[in-house]
């Protein structure tokens, strides 16, 4: 699995926790929709840490936390 693929599931995964749609997910983060869509369709080769910072924010956890899952143990390594 690559690191973006990882970053999408593990924001589906959160916000299907909490119930939270995606467009909530945007307005309670401060992230345009816009940008998460692009995160979770992939679109967005390289999600920047400040836009994940937010959706950290806005789901009330730390970015250690959000990596803090078995989704990010066994990437791919990504030299281009």
């Amino acid at each position: 699995m690559l690191v973006k693929e990882a970053v999408e599931n593990r924001i589906i995964g959160l916000c299907s926790e909490r119930g939270i749609a995606i467009n909530n997910l945007a307005n309670i983060s401060g992230v345009s929709p816009s940008t998460v869509y692009s995160i979770l369709s992939g679109k967005s080769q390289n999600p920047g840490v400040c836009s994940i910072k937010k959706i950290c924010d806005g789901l009330d956890i730390s970015i250690r936390e959000f990596f803090d899952c078995d989704l990010f143990d066994d990437l791919e390594q990504e030299i281009k």
